[in-house]
């Protein structure tokens, strides 16, 4: 028989995937995949029931429902100083891997070039592949995770299209700052190319350091792509509902993807993200501050046990070198190793770099109850005798 689409037949089952499936079989606390724990607003929650229950039950429109584009709009504002036209420039999406595709299909044609930045989220590089994108990779390193600046200047041409920024970034947790923005905003205009911006964590940044959207900086305002995520923001994955904030030269082509892929969103969970995005600020500032506080438990815990503990300036996630340990074989057998052993699930970071890359990284969530990250760590005391 004819085979299957070539690219994505060649692709394997996602690491979060796996090292989940390999957290059931084996009973670990899984500190792997990105999913929070009693983060989940009441009122949110509340609201989703009131709203499920009250209807209406049919399509809404593909744009999304008035009220959560008009509180995508108010929260551009508020945030971040965006005067957005809820009518032109906003539209919701499932979630905002599916906003990611929509945009990439919507504007890359055949043969452009597209500035990506390892270590990377896992759906970039398959999708723009897909679009018939010639990716160009610039490679962050650890431990710092500095901007290469030569690095990225060389990756530009007069055949970019566009850059993909995620910042705070998934899954080094570097916050790109306003002159490392700077930077990037020259190359976009001195190309005449424009940036996606993958800001789902925009609400987690830690120990007073501010997100900045690429969108904010002058002569970026219709350069740039914001997409936002319910489910990071208010630690309800499953919902699957996103956002994307756009100038409406840009925002008419992603639409046009997005009709023909998913079309629309629950309803009911798109007006209970609207009343989210209304609350006060507590809300936004606890969520960080919480976060933050869970980040520490993790790091300090982890460090007293032996991992060296990279800096995280936001998201959910900390990345650990593990040589000081002894450990003398892969990041991904370490991680094999850590499940099946000690009963902890943990990411290989090798896995967010499309070629070789050092492989003595591992990646933990910490966006977990107290007792889920208690419990992995005395596992891993035990384990490792610390």
């Amino acid at each position: 028989m004819k085979p299957a689409n070539a690219l994505f037949s060649s692709l394997g089952t996602t690491i979060f995937e796996t090292m989940s499936r390999l957290a059931q079989e084996h009973g670990a606390v899984n500190l792997g995949q990105g999913f929070p724990e009693d983060l989940e607003p009441p009122a949110v929650l509340e609201a989703a029931a009131r709203h499920v229950l009250q209807g209406p039950h049919q399509y809404p429109s593909m744009m999304g429902i008035p009220a959560l584009r008009q509180a995508v709009a108010a929260a551009n504002a508020r945030f971040h100083g965006l005067e957005v036209d809820w009518q032109t420039e906003v539209m919701v999406t499932s979630g905002a891997t599916e906003a990611l595709a929509d945009c990439l299909f919507g504007l890359i044609e055949p043969g452009d070039e597209v500035v990506l930045i390892e270590p990377l989220y896992d759906s970039y590089l398959p999708i723009v592949k897909r679009a018939g994108g010639v990716p160009k990779l610039v490679r962050l390193q650890p431990p710092r995770w500095d901007l290469p600046r030569d690095d990225l200047a060389a990756a530009f041409s007069d055949r970019t299209k566009l850059i993909m920024l995620n910042s705070p970034m998934n899954p080094c947790a570097k916050v790109f700052d306003e002159d490392e923005l700077a930077f990037i905003a020259d190359l976009l205009q001195r190309h005449d190319a424009y940036a996606v911006c993958d800001e789902v964590y925009e609400h987690l940044t830690f120990d007073g350091r501010r997100h900045v959207p690429l969108m904010t900086l002058p002569g970026m305002r219709d350069r740039c792509v914001r997409i936002g995520s319910a489910g990071k923001t208010f630690s309800v994955t499953s919902w699957k509902v996103g956002y994307i904030t756009a100038p409406p030269h840009l925002l008419a082509p992603i639409a046009k993807t997005h009709q023909f892929l998913t079309f629309t969103t629950p309803t009911g969970l798109q007006a209970a993200v609207a009343e989210g995005l209304a609350m006060d600020d507590a809300y936004f500032d606890g969520l960080a501050r919480d976060m933050q506080a869970r980040r520490d438990h993790l790091a300090g815990g982890l460090r007293g046990i032996g991992f060296e503990v990279l800096d995280c300036a936001g998201t959910y996630f900390l990345t650990t070198d593990v040589r000081p340990l002894g450990w003398q074989g892969t990041d991904a057998e370490f991680c094999l190793h850590l499940t099946t052993e000690a009963g902890v699930a943990a990411v290989p970071v090798s896995a967010f770099f499309a070629g070789e890359a050092d492989r003595h990284f591992v990646r933990f969530c910490f966006a977990k109850n107290d007792a889920a990250l208690d419990e992995a760590l005395s596992r891993l005391s035990a384990h490792f005798g610390r």
